[in-house]
């Protein structure tokens, strides 16, 4: 005896599907590739450009825009 949900007739895959329904939302995949934060030169790196930073007006906005990314209605 057999649970499995019959396969849709569209055949589709389930994120294919999902995917489509995300599409006519007006949503589009993007694939990013993005630093790795658990990389020791991860580290090093932000490190380095914090200090290039500090007291510079560009901090002040970045600090507003990280402040910002962060107080939005998640507290």
């Amino acid at each position: 005896m057999s649970h499995a949900k019959p396969a849709p007739k569209d055949g589709l895959t389930k994120f294919q599907r999902y995917r489509r329904t995300q599409a006519d939302k007006g949503m589009k995949l993007l694939r990013v590739w993005v630093p790795d934060p658990t990389r020791p030169e991860f580290a090093k790196e932000a490190a380095r450009q914090g200090r290039l930073l500090r007291g510079r007006p560009e901090e002040a906005e970045a600090l507003a825009f990280i402040e910002a990314a962060f107080s939005c209605g998640y507290e």
